[in-house]
């Protein structure tokens, strides 16, 4: 007779499913990716970025949210983002919405632009801000930072919590009672930031504390990786859920 911790074993074995089945990106919206190519460090060439957006779309993604880093040793300028954004639109897969926002990295640089309301909102109504810090510290005065972006009219949206190291479940309560939104970025669902980042995106999904998802793609190769790891089936659901209940 099977013990019992064997037979959980199997059970956990056989809940699970290579994401490209799971049907997770099905009617996606993908809320953070690296897709514009050639002006940060993701995609370079335009011919990988129609290749992902065509797998996307054969995957039933119905919208992508171009996020390129805005940040002083990445200084991408609004204008430029947007002509190359238009760019792309034009050549395109039919059939897969394409926008334009930006990864703002909390620095002195993302004052500025605040100043001269010169940055790229999230969302249809344009109300969010996609904001990230380093991974291993905060900003100084990561408090005001919020209270600035919140002043000047928008709704901050922290890009891929999980990742922080210097932050846990204390941290991430505190800035959600303080109006910060989370953003997930469902590769760490499969280990793609290693089992640490794994486990607080776990925790983070199964207490409600996502509002948004990404997927944070930067590459084919990501892609393929992410497309052939396994997640359970009830975490798949949970992202679905989020999916379809996002304010954009």
């Amino acid at each position: 007779m099977r013990s019992v911790s064997n037979n959980k074993a199997m059970w956990l074995l056989s809940n699970k499913v290579k994401v490209v089945d799971s049907g997770l990106m099905e009617g996606f919206r993908d809320c953070h990716c690296h897709l514009l190519p050639g002006v940060d460090d993701g995609v370079k060439e335009l011919h990988e970025t129609l290749n992902i957006l065509v797998r996307w779309k054969l995957l039933g993604v119905k919208e992508v949210w171009l996020t390129p880093h805005i940040m002083e040793d990445i200084p991408n300028k609004t204008q430029e983002l947007k002509e190359k954004c238009e760019e792309l639109k034009i050549v395109a897969p039919k059939g897969i919405t394409l926008r334009l926002a930006a990864e703002n990295m909390m620095d002195n640089l993302m004052l500025k632009r605040m100043d001269e309301h010169d940055l790229i909102p999230l969302g249809d109504n344009r109300k969010y801000l996609l904001v990230e810090t380093s991974y291993y510290n905060p900003p100084m005065d990561m408090h005001r930072f919020f209270e600035r972006i919140k002043e000047s009219g928008y709704i901050p949206v922290l890009a891929h919590p999980e990742r922080y190291q210097y932050m846990d479940l204390r941290h991430y309560k505190m800035w959600k009672e303080k109006g910060v939104l989370l953003q997930l970025n469902v590769p760490s669902l499969v280990g793609a930031y290693g089992p640490e980042v794994q486990q607080k995106a776990e925790k983070l999904l199964n207490k409600g504390m996502y509002e948004f998802c990404g997927t944070d793609t930067h590459s084919m190769r990501f892609v393929e990786y992410f497309l052939g790891s396994k997640i359970s089936k009830n975490t798949a659901r949970k992202v679905q859920e989020i999916v379809a209940y996002e304010d954009l």
